[in-house]
Order: structure tokens, then C-alpha cells, then sequence
């Protein structure tokens, strides 16, 4: 596949993993620029099992993505729509889809994500950040509206209910340590240790079954919404469509046939042993 052509960032492939580069003007503003450039490369990712995993990083010094541009934010209606009249908008559309595509994607954050910034690393899988560097706000309940690129709604998923408020009603930065302990992101790591951390998880991810990769995605995900009947249901629906596309079950038969469920050196390092069954296929 071919990542190439963006306006707002560059996208390289090394292996399974693709690199995302933000790197748009002077603060990686979040505007209709890079809005057209997520959706193209959500098109291209939907399409690709070659790509397991998905970087998003930004090369501007100081910034992952800074906000929303407000230029289109100052052009809203002053209607109120009816309730039966509402459509998504399109920064809620776009990042939408981009939680959705079949890769684990991550965000690795070293500058300023506030506002659609920081909901765009809340649609992403795992979020990993800088101390000293990264910054997270969502401002826009001091500006007279909400969060509503998928803030207001993913917020409390991730971090609960009261602390979901606390974040948007208090309207203020956060660190990374303070991220980590809210539950927005996975971990904080110091700035000489993110680069290394994030590329040994990727790495990892990426010797992955692609398929096995995307259904527990729709798995997990789909058992925030549904009652837990309905979540196993949901796995074992997703367990049948990765052995239908995966070697599954020729990695379960070969553990078996080379007595690893009773070896006590496997059971004690089943880490590894996960890597090494990779090469059965």
C-alpha cells in the first residue's frame, strides 16, 4: 500500500508497523487539512494486513496536535438542531473511523494535545506520553460549547465518570503523570524512555496474526456498550473468525505436539514462547 501524498503528516512502513509523522505549520492545527489526510489513510488502512501496527508521533517540537482549528468553530450555527434532526460532525465521523480500523494504533505523545487533539489519542488504542513534554486540556466548556470530537463520550469510558468531569468542567492542563493516574492514557515514561518503550510494543504487536490483531479489537471495544451476555457472545463470535483466518490452530497443535502445556521451562516463560510459536504457520 501506498502512504504517501498527505498534506499534514508522512507515513512511513518498516515491517508491520506504520510510522505517522504530524507536522502541519507552526502548531499542528487540527483543521480540515488534516482531517481529509486521516480519512485517506483510514481508507488505505482498512484495506492493508500488511500494516499490524500504527504509530502516531509528531516531529513539531512542543506539539502532537495542538486543537481544533477555530476557524471552522467560529463559523457554527447558532441554531439549536432538533434531536431527530442531529448528524455526526465530521471530526466525530473521521476519528471515528480511525478507532475502528483493524491495526493497533498508538499514540506516543511529547507536546500539547488538547482539545480535538487529545480526542484524537482518545480514539486511538493505547496512549503513551512524555513527562515534561506532553500536555492535555479540554477547554471547551470555558469557551461557551463541549468537547465534541468524541471527548464528551469517550472520556468517561476511559477514565470514569467523575474524573471524565473533573477534566472537561475544570478546563485545565494536565501532565503525564496526572494523565496516567486519570486512566487517559496507558502509561507516563520519562522523555529519554517513551522512543525506546512505544517501538518494543509495537514490535511485539506486530509479529501478531493481523486478523487475530483486529478481532480482539472489535471484541473489547464492543464490551464497553453491551451487556456482558452479549460481550461473550460477541468473543466467541470474534474467536471463530480469527481461527478461520489465522494459524490458530496449528500454533495450538504444534504446543501441544512439543508438550509445552506440561514443560515446566514454558510455563515459566510463556512470554517468549508466544514470540517463538510465531514462526509456525
Amino acid at each position: 500500500m501506498d502512504y504517501k501524498n498527505f498534506q499534514t503528516f508522512t507515513a512511513e512502513q518498516k515491517g508491520g508497523i506504520l510510522t505517522v509523522d504530524i507536522n502541519f505549520g507552526p502548531v499542528n492545527v487540527q483543521g480540515q487539512e488534516m482531517l481529509a489526510d486521516l480519512s485517506s489513510l483510514c481508507l488505505r488502512l482498512e484495506r492493508d494486513r500488511s500494516v499490524k501496527v500504527v504509530i502516531f508521533e509528531s516531529s513539531n517540537p512542543g506539539y502532537w496536535v495542538c486543537h481544533y482549528d477555530t476557524n471552522l468553530l467560529k463559523d457554527m450555527s447558532t441554531e439549536a438542531v432538533p434531536r431527530n434532526e442531529v448528524q455526526l460532525l465530521d471530526l466525530q465521523s473521521i476519528l471515528e473511523r480511525l478507532s475502528n480500523v483493524p491495526q493497533a494504533t498508538i499514540a506516543k505523545i511529547e507536546g500539547f494535545a488538547r482539545g480535538g487533539g487529545h480526542e484524537m489519542a482518545l480514539a486511538l488504542d493505547m496512549r503513551f506520553a512524555a513527562r515534561g513534554k506532553a500536555k492535555f486540556m479540554q477547554m471547551e466548556v470555558g469557551m461557551g460549547i463541549l468537547p465534541c470530537g468524541g471527548g464528551a463520550s469517550r472520556m468517561a469510558r476511559q477514565a470514569g465518570l467523575g474524573k471524565a468531569l473533573e477534566i472537561i468542567l475544570g478546563a485545565r492542563d494536565w501532565d503525564a503523570d496526572e494523565a496516567e493516574k486519570f486512566g487517559t492514557i496507558n502509561k507516563a515514561l520519562d522523555a529519554d524512555e517513551i522512543g525506546a518503550y512505544v517501538d518494543a510494543l509495537a514490535e511485539r504487536i506486530s509479529q501478531f496474526p493481523a486478523d487475530s490483531i483486529a478481532a480482539s479489537k472489535r471484541a473489547v471495544y464492543a464490551s464497553i456498550d453491551l451487556p456482558i451476555k452479549e460481550a461473550l457472545k460477541e468473543e466467541a463470535y470474534q474467536l471463530f473468525q480469527a481461527t478461520s483466518k489465522t494459524p490458530a490452530i496449528k500454533r495450538f497443535a504444534y504446543a501441544d505436539d512439543n508438550g509445552a502445556q506440561f514443560d515446566h521451562d514454558n510455563q515459566k516463560n510463556w512470554e517468549q514462547m508466544v514470540m517463538d510459536i510465531q514462526a509456525v504457520n
